[in-house]
């Protein structure tokens, strides 16, 4: 809501004034001596200073106050006090949450785990098959809370893999080959969970990608996403229906992008699926944080995803009994594998709840755990803090966690201190000491790479900082002493992985030395979608570089910070966590929105160390101070000052989608002079966009006309010349001739249409009788093989036998010598064979689709046996051949073609090794593979 619309509402004076001065104190906690009156049309960030988490501390207060149950929308909505008083006003009273029992009796006999399964594919199947009807998710919906309804949803096995189904249908039906990626940039719900299955039974590729949430980072969401779509190749993204206008700029950018599609227009029955995954098929690309600049899509498997989940399984000792509770977005590696996909393989239930509606109301977290007794509970190290220290003792009323037995903390560095304020906060309430877990994993490991021995709790290293600084070894220290620093361990490598620690050189360095921390194992990547350069420097040596510092101790890990984020001065190594988190709390500075990194020093080519700080503040004296303050704060947390510290309006610190600080990021704008350029308003991007979104339709509508232009030009120039050809032919009733005829005829279409094709060479073709074998992929194929092959060859076609039944087309075919095939009636195939046989012992060529049909969906279909049966009964070879390209021109259900480039390759002649069964099939298998080379599809028969 604008200033201007806030200024003309009339609230109730009392209700006005006490929401103004809860806004007031929370403005005075967060920036002491902020001058400035508050006001209902006052911008929360850009006037207040109240960043994301201030307005989360915000919302916790208006709640209570209020007693109003907030939805999760007002953390991306509200950006005024005015817009906040309309949600309080519309929220329902704060009441208990709905609580769905989850008990053994409830959801049936307990399913074993599918340890023979090679896809996830396979697991959703197996659940599916054995116990359709227990709850996988117990979802409690994004959007939920609106009127202080907060009920879960449950989710079953057997539903879900329904309406991933008819998701996939609707894929296929548009055109989704196999291993095509499709972007996925949906919220947390059962539409998210839907698609994603839907893409894989399809045989995509997922790629999920996070949707805008507020206007204020729309247009940096925008530039970002579209450099991951144009690296990932997407060929359609699945989103809301209000982010259609959104993908119209992302496409723009895009080139491979067809069509932007909701979760209901691809809804359709479902068909049969003739691809089915394997193992070393991709599963999703997983897009991490540092794709912000250069998109690194991390490529993970269906076997490195079971890897890592049967590793991590072993090592947490999960089974179907346990209840694992989760807020974490389903875009990122820890929400999407080690949440949702952990439950899945393991048959537990998975409570899911969307991160706006964590955010909106922490305790929404804990009372989930509480309710549905969960056991198990990842989260980053600020949500732990979050609740620790931001939760009032009234919302902890009735808590109860003495059921959580792990709570995992990774994605992020773990502060010692948090560790212990959580402990502390929450032992009263049942958590038990030994919960508190800190794990280390990483996208380019699946998600999971070591964790700690179970019901140990943390261990803290406490060390020498100087030591690690200056020495790059980790001397410990018997009590916290100035000078000290606390280490949280990570554990040890999953069952089935290794880690070493590595110096400069790739040696192996000693326990408690600090160098690169390098892994292999069945998780582990192959490397970055469509990133080569990225891909090498990944590995080291058969070893795959972490872009983590860390050392040993009695082989557990511990991490000191990562490389990229290093900064060397004078010969020592300085890390930017503890300097940016000592700056950020400096009053007059924004917490949170703090970069400290490395710029290389023009005149020198040394490093210099640049701490970058946000600030309200504009009088020069009071800058001067603030500078000064950072100076101080950078010799007390680092030993060093700052080379040059500048102050840079709010928003002005670059950040990842999670809120994580983007050093490289600022760096970059810093040396090129753009940090601190001032955002453009919302209502200049509001008018961007839609300007974007305007050229995007025009283009679109340009794309289509000119689409249906040159199909109307096809199909003329076929009537002009189908006519004139098919009456000839039946007129001659001479198959010679009536095949030059047609040869000349699809010569001329083709070239006509802009799509001409080689011929081949008589002489490259066998001068004996034999069967010509390709694959089938549309209608035009027959078209390209007559204007391909030389008409003096003598070929004839075998066709399906329901041609018969079309009297035009049946005397155009019998006057070229057509023969035809019974598809389905087993006794007249039997008959069809011999006619075969009969045709190639009177010395005739003949051309036959072994496939027996073509659909939409790509790939090579499993071989019917009669071409090779006839083949080995006359005794003659096969040559194999493939089709490229007709699919693309004009695929199965569309009558518009596309201009494309079409191909006929010949292959290898192979001649049968005998009349029985298994040589027949011998002669099967070895022509399959020859025309899956020549054709370039997948194979569907796998």
């Amino acid at each position: 809501m604008n200033r201007e619309r806030a200024a003309g509402q009339r609230l109730p004076e009392a209700s006005a004034e006490r929401l103004l001065q809860l806004v007031a104190t929370m403005v005075e906690e967060t920036r002491p001596g902020r001058q400035g009156r508050v006001s209902l049309g006052s911008h929360l960030e850009r006037d207040l200073g109240l960043d994301s988490l201030a307005r989360v501390e915000l919302l916790l207060r208006l709640a209570t106050e209020f007693g109003k149950s907030l939805p999760e929308s007002a953390l991306a909505e509200a950006e005024t006090p005015a817009d906040l008083w309309r949600l309080i006003n519309g929220a329902g009273d704060l009441q208990e949450p709905a609580v769905v029992a989850l008990d053994k009796a409830a959801q049936g006999e307990t399913c074993e785990v599918p340890v023979q399964a090679a896809t996830l594919v396979e697991v959703l199947e197996w659940y599916a098959e054995r116990c359709p009807d227990r709850t996988h998710v117990l979802l409690y919906a994004s959007g939920a809370g609106e009127t202080g309804d907060f009920r879960p949803q449950p989710l079953s096995y057997g539903d879900l893999l329904s309406a991933s189904r008819r998701i996939a249908a609707g894929l296929v039906a548009r055109g989704l080959r196999p291993q095509q990626t499709v972007a996925l940039m949906l919220p947390t719900g059962r539409d998210y969970l839907t698609s994603f299955f839907g893409v894989m039974l399809a045989g995509g590729v997922p790629v999920p990608i996070y949707p805008p949430a507020r206007l204020a980072q729309l247009a940096d969401h925008l530039r970002r996403h579209a450099r991951i779509l144009a690296n990932a190749e997407a060929v359609f993204i699945i989103t809301v229906s209000e982010a259609k206008g959104v993908g119209a700029l992302l496409r723009a950018a895009a080139p491979a992008l067809r069509e932007i599609l909701t979760p209901t227009e691809l809804d359709q029955e479902p068909l049969a699926l003739l691809y089915r995954a394997v193992s070393s098929d991709v599963a999703f690309l997983q897009y991490t944080s540092g794709s912000t600049g250069d998109p690194k899509g991390v490529v993970l498997s269906h076997a490195n995803l079971l890897a890592n989940l049967r590793a991590m399984g072993a090592a947490v000792g999960v089974s179907s009994d346990d209840v694992f509770v989760s807020w974490l977005p389903l875009y990122h590696d820890m929400g999407l594998i080690g949440a949702w996909f952990g439950a899945l393989y393991f048959g537990m239930r998975l409570v899911l709840m969307s991160p706006l509606a964590f955010l909106a109301r922490p305790v929404r977290w804990l009372e989930a755990i509480s309710q549905h007794r969960g056991t198990l509970s990842p989260a980053p190290n600020f949500a732990y803090d979050l609740c620790a220290r931001k939760l009032a003792d009234t919302d902890l009323s009735g808590l109860d966690l003495s059921s959580w037995r792990l709570a995992l903390n990774g994605a992020e560095p773990v502060s010692p201190a948090t560790l212990t304020a959580f402990a502390e906060r929450f032992a009263p309430f049942g958590l038990s000491p030994t919960a508190l877990t800190p794990v280390y994993g990483l996208a380019e490991c699946s998600v999971g790479l070591a964790f700690p021995p179970l019901g140990r709790g943390p261990r803290i290293d406490l060390i020498e900082r100087d030591a690690l600084l200056r020495r790059k070894v980790a001397l410990p220290v018997l009590d916290a002493a100035p000078g000290s620093m606390g280490v949280p361990a990570c554990g040890r490598a999953l069952p089935g992985h290794e880690i070493r620690i590595v110096d400069e050189s790739g040696s192996e360095l000693p326990e408690r030395h600090v160098g690169h921390l390098q892994f292999r194992g069945p998780s582990a990547t192959v490397g970055y979608f469509r990133n080569p350069s990225a891909t090498q420097a990944l590995w080291r040596d058969g070893w795959l570089d972490s872009g983590d510092f860390a050392y040993t101790v009695e082989g557990e890990i511990y991490l000191t910070g990562r490389e990229k984020d290093l900064i060397i001065r004078g010969g020592r190594n300085l890390y930017p966590y503890e300097l940016e988190q000592a700056v950020g709390n400096i009053p007059g500075v924004r917490r949170g929105c703090v970069a400290v990194f490395a710029s290389n020093d023009p005149l020198t080519a040394s490093e210099r160390l640049v701490v970058v700080a946000e600030t309200r503040a504009q009088d020069a004296a009071e800058r001067a101070a603030l500078r000064q303050r950072i100076s101080e704060a950078a010799i007390d947390a680092v030993g060093v000052p700052a080379d040059e510290i500048v102050l840079v309006p709010p928003n002005s610190v670059l950040k990842t989608s999670s809120g994580k600080i983007r050093r490289s990021a600022s760096r970059d704008a810093f040396e090129s002079g753009s940090l601190g350029a001032e955002a453009v308003a919302g209502r200049w991007q509001l008018v961007r966009l839609a300007m974007a979104a305007s050229r995007a339709r025009i283009a679109d509508g340009a794309r289509r006309f000119v689409r249906r232009l040159y199909g109307s030009w096809c199909w003329t120039i076929f009537a002009l010349l189908a006519l004139p050809t098919a009456a000839s032919v039946v007129a001659l009733r001479s198959p010679a001739a009536g095949r030059r005829i047609v040869h000349w005829a699809a010569r001329a279409f083709l070239r006509l249409t802009g799509m001409p094709v080689g011929r081949i060479d008589r002489a490259d073709l066998p001068a004996t009788p034999h069967l010509l074998l390709v694959n089938h992929c549309s209608y035009l194929d027959a078209l390209v093989l007559c204007a391909a092959l030389p008409p003096a060859a003598g070929y004839c076609f075998a066709a399906k036998r329901e041609l018969l039944r079309q009297p035009m087309m049946h005397a155009f075919l019998r006057a070229l010598g057509t023969l035809f095939v019974e598809r389905f009636d087993v006794a007249r195939s039997v008959e069809d064979v011999e006619d075969i046989v009969i045709a190639l012992g009177r010395g005739q060529r003949v051309i036959l689709f072994p496939e027996g049909t073509f659909s939409r969906e790509a790939g090579l279909k499993p071989l019917r046996m009669g071409a090779f049966v006839a083949a080995a009964r006359a005794g003659v070879p096969v040559l194999t051949g493939g089709l490229r390209g007709t699919r693309e021109v004009l695929r199965d259900g569309s009558w518009l073609p596309r201009l494309g480039r079409m191909k006929l390759a010949l292959g290898a002649v192979l001649a049968p090794a005998g009349a029985d069964w298994a040589a027949t099939v011998r002669l099967r298998d070895a022509a399959r593979r020859e025309i899956l080379r020549l054709c370039g599809e997948h194979d569907l028969e796998r």
